[in-house]
């Protein structure tokens, strides 16, 4: 008797070793937390009923792939409507128009006349915005005496040696009327300004599919006809619009997107977006140097847009901003075309849990991200936190300007950073989430900042070194901080706060050329240091919203937090003490499950090692009940049995 249950103790330790060898869990790896991260994903988008119809739709189908497609084109032509000042403003050298010497010398060739009516500089070369005081005498007594007596240009300006039709001289720019360029970046940053409340509001208010309509044709009749403007004074107002028009689109389009797409899809398809953005800045840098007339640039960007509005009927409603609004008949409908689109069927039990609030809808507005605490809360700290990366990124790239590059390669460096820097985000936001992303962005930035203070104007190649560093790494947390923005804020006035973050932006980019233009000395790198610190301290205080379901109402309860808190502490609580109790046994399914997402030691190590650990020194709390929690388990009495 003694040797038989000397063997069935040895038989239950034998089988708890082997229990023990067949799953190890290391408690720090990074494939644990990866894991652990998407359980949580799991659990929580159970409370979504409009995600779990959405897995149902299809997570990336057809449907999809037509909408990220479609919103995709549009953004590489915002570079065209956003950023072609600078390609449209090509320098040209005016000379005064002295076609009056023409009438007495008809045959007279450029040079001769320039020679005959045009002062010339100490250097010898003519005077571009002086010309001779006409005279009514013949060709021979002008050559023989010459003029003496000059006056500002009369008649308009000649451009002889012009390469490209450009600004300057379709509307005579010069001699005092030059552009500044600040200025017009200003009324471009004006136009983001009031097109961010504007259309910000408006999507919540009517839909994001009326207004991502309106922005593509704001876009056909501003951008395409920029084109055809007739003064600059046009030129200025039609850019005003563009920029409202941009901002609109991107609103819009990002609340499309964000809403109808789930888990890390969303991420990549706004990554995808900003890149394209990018790519359009260097397809712009190509193609606008090797165009000779500036129209041309505006044609070439408003022709692909008459087959993407042609193409609009494919992009639906986003189903999320119908149920806030109580449509749910309309979701329902939008939903089921979706799934047709990619050949799949919502189960009917499914469709029918989307149902109209018990109560009745309650209409929100602007004034909500006053009154409500939390709401005011994050849109404050998100808004300082826009300005400091807006200020930061003008203001670099004003001082990039200022290191004595060609045009081409200004316009072309910050494209090319565009692409690799989103990607860079893209990793950083895999592996380190949200915040702590942010956190490293703008700690490097910080950095390249600091090191722009105390380098000399004759280090110009370190200068540009880290200027580039340092817009590598705003650039990238731009795109980071835009998706954890989009998570932040409530789908009824997600675009709403869109348009105010917007707002927060457009600022800090008046701001930087404000102060940059204003003051010559370090300063203003000073001040980016300084937004660094500030942006930092404020991205303390917003939560980390990776693998985090869609927030659509307005309503927030910080006595959620405490009882999911200690509903957590209860569940651990309750783990640890059926763990002295008895032995728990996973099933042949739950052991597969865990056994395919986790890494198993070799038998090798395992015979080598002597000294088997228990349980719990293996495995951490949190990452035991989490998937304790998500996989079956056997009962006490069917473990007792079956070891018996």
């Amino acid at each position: 008797m003694e040797e038989q249950d000397s063997e069935s103790a040895f038989g239950t330790q034998n089988s708890r070793s082997t229990h023990e060898r067949e799953i190890s869990i290391p408690s720090h790896s990074w494939s644990l937390e990866m894991l652990l991260r998407k359980l949580k994903a799991i659990e929580l988008k159970k409370d979504d009923k409009l995600a779990s119809v959405l897995d149902a739709v299809g997570e990336f189908g057809t449907f999809q792939w037509r909408l990220v497609a479609l919103t995709l084109i549009p953004y590489g032509l915002l570079s065209f409507f956003m950023f072609s000042d600078s390609f449209v403003l090509t320098a040209q050298k005016p000379y005064c128009n002295t076609s009056w010497i023409l009438k007495v010398g008809p045959n007279l060739s450029v040079a001769e006349q320039m020679n005959l009516t045009l002062p010339r500089a100490p250097d010898g070369s003519f005077q571009t915005c002086l010309m001779y005081i006409p005279v009514s005498w013949d060709l021979d007594s002008i050559i023989h005496f010459g003029l003496n007596y000059t006056e500002t240009c009369r008649y308009g300006w000649i451009y002889p040696y012009a390469k490209k039709r450009s600004l300057i001289n379709e509307f005579d720019l010069v001699c005092g009327n030059e552009p500044n360029k600040e200025n017009m970046l200003t009324v471009f940053l004006a136009g983001f300004l009031t097109g961010s409340l504007f259309f910000g509001f408006l999507c919540d208010k009517i839909g994001r599919y009326p207004v991502f309509l309106m922005s593509l044709a704001g876009f056909l009749f501003f951008g395409f006809g920029t084109a055809f403007v007739k003064s600059f004074n046009q030129y200025l107002f039609f850019r005003f619009t563009s920029a409202q028009a941009s901002l609109g689109y991107v609103i819009s389009s990002s609340s499309l997107v964000m809403e109808w797409l789930v888990g890390e899809h969303r991420t990549h398809a706004i990554i995808l977006q900003h890149c394209f953005l990018g790519l359009g800045i260097i397809f712009l840098s190509g193609v606008a140097t090797k165009i000779f007339h500036w129209r041309l640039v505006f044609l070439l960007a408003g022709v692909p847009l008459f087959p993407i509005i042609s193409n609009i009927w494919v992009v639906r409603e986003s189903p999320r901003w119908l149920m806030v609004k109580g449509k749910v008949d309309e979701a329902k409908k939008v939903l089921c075309y979706a799934a047709e689109v990619n050949k799949k069927t919502i189960p009917l039990n499914l469709l029918n849990e989307l149902q109209p609030p018990a109560k009745k809808v309650k209409k929100v507005s602007i004034l909500d991200f006053y009154t409500n605490q939390h709401l005011f809360k994050v849109v404050l700290t998100m808004a300082c936190v826009w300005f400091s990366i807006s200020y930061i990124y003008f203001t670099l790239n004003l001082k990039l300007k200022d290191c004595g590059i060609e045009t081409f390669l200004i316009q072309i460096i910050p494209g090319i950073l565009e692409v690799p820097a989103r990607l860079y985000c893209l990793v950083l936001l895999e592996i380190l989430g949200r915040k702590c992303s942010l956190f490293a962005n703008l700690i490097l930035a910080t950095i390249s900042c600091f090191f722009l203070l105390f380098l000399t104007q004759e280090l110009k190649s370190t200068i540009t070194l880290m200027l580039v560093l340092g817009l590598f790494n705003i650039v990238a947390s731009v795109s980071g901080f835009f998706i954890y923005t989009c998570e932040l804020l409530p789908t009824a006035l997600r675009s709403t706060g869109l348009g105010m973050v917007a707002l927060a932006f457009s600022a800090g980019g008046v701001t930087a050329l404000a102060v940059y233009n204003h003051i010559k000395t370090q300063l203003p790198v000073f001040f980016c240091c300084l937004s660094c610190v500030l942006a930092l301290c404020f991205s303390t205080f917003v939560p980390e919203t990776g693998n985090q379901p869609f927030r659509d109402s307005m309503e927030y309860d910080s006595r959620e937090s405490i009882d999911s808190k200690r509903k957590s502490q209860n569940i651990t609580a309750k783990m640890l003490s059926e763990e002295s109790m008895s032995d728990i046994w996973v099933d042949d399914v739950a052991k597969n499950t865990i056994l395919n997402a986790l890494p198993l030691k070799s038998e090798a190590s395992w015979s080598s090692d002597t000294d088997l650990k228990e349980p719990s020194n293996v495995v951490d709390e949190v990452a035991k009940i989490t998937i304790l929690n998500t996989l079956p388990l056997k009962s006490e009495a069917s473990g007792f049995s079956n070891t018996n």
